[in-house]
């Protein structure tokens, strides 16, 4: 990692006032939370149906146990604890300087590291709730569940607050994320591909002074960027002083 880049984010960090953060996997994959196009991701990984089938909207419906069979065992995580990356951005965004955090990223690290604006275009696993009734269940509701969970007051199917494959993002969340990409002077877009849409999408609202890139691969965006760290989130920056 260039010495060089990390005292020219460290500028640009001071020199700027409005940072939006749009994050992915990346930001969480060193908190031992797996990726999905990694070599080690999950799309890399053997079931009897691709990941991509399982997490979809047809698949909860028509195979909701095997959908929930794959959902407890690889996309529940409540031991993984928030990284460098995450403790950065909370405290940036106690000083004044970090306008929200966007995440792909469903984990709900962000909130627990102390970040207050945080919008999650795909949701949570912390949030579930009845089809039916809208009773709300916790993530730990689900984790220690069998088979297909039921709703406790009207034994309706409970489905988490995620947004799968073939269903539509949050229009609030996207509205509220697309306003603070509008307001933004620097953007820092970090651990992600920039593949997966609409998401990737809303990066095309900035308009600000700055576009920083930190991936360990490159992304369609990274001729865009002012300046582009190919390393992993968290170790780049923990070297940045506030």
């Amino acid at each position: 990692m260039s010495e060089n880049k990390i005292a020219e984010l460290q500028k640009i960090i001071d020199n700027s006032n409005r940072i939006v953060f749009f994050g992915g996997a990346g930001v969480s994959t060193e908190s031992g939370i797996p990726d999905f196009r990694s070599v080690d991701g999950l799309y890399n990984q053997k079931y009897d149906y691709p990941p991509e089938e399982i997490l979809s909207h047809t698949f909860f419906v028509r195979h909701t146990k095997e959908f929930y069979d794959f959902y407890r065992d690889k996309m529940l995580c409540f031991t993984a604890k928030p990284n460098k990356a995450h403790l950065f951005l909370a405290q940036l965004e106690q000083k004044g300087k970090l306008l929200a955090v966007i995440t792909q990223n469903i984990d709900g690290l962000h909130q627990q590291a102390g970040s207050k604006t945080v919008y999650e275009l795909h949701g949570s696993v912390h949030r579930n709730f009845c089809t039916q009734c809208s009773k709300f269940y916790d993530g730990e509701f689900i984790a220690n569940s069998t088979g297909i969970p039921k709703c406790t007051a009207c034994h309706g199917l409970i489905k988490p607050d995620v947004v799968l494959y073939e269903e539509g993002l949050d229009d609030y969340t996207v509205t509220q994320s697309v306003k603070a990409i509008q307001k933004a002077d620097c953007m820092i877009i970090a651990g992600t591909s920039l593949s997966v849409y609409p998401a990737a999408g809303l990066i095309h609202y900035f308009r600000g002074k700055h576009l920083v890139l930190i991936n360990k691969g490159n992304t369609a965006m990274t001729t865009n960027a002012d300046l582009v760290i190919n390393s992993a989130v968290g170790e780049v920056l923990s070297q940045i002083k506030l």
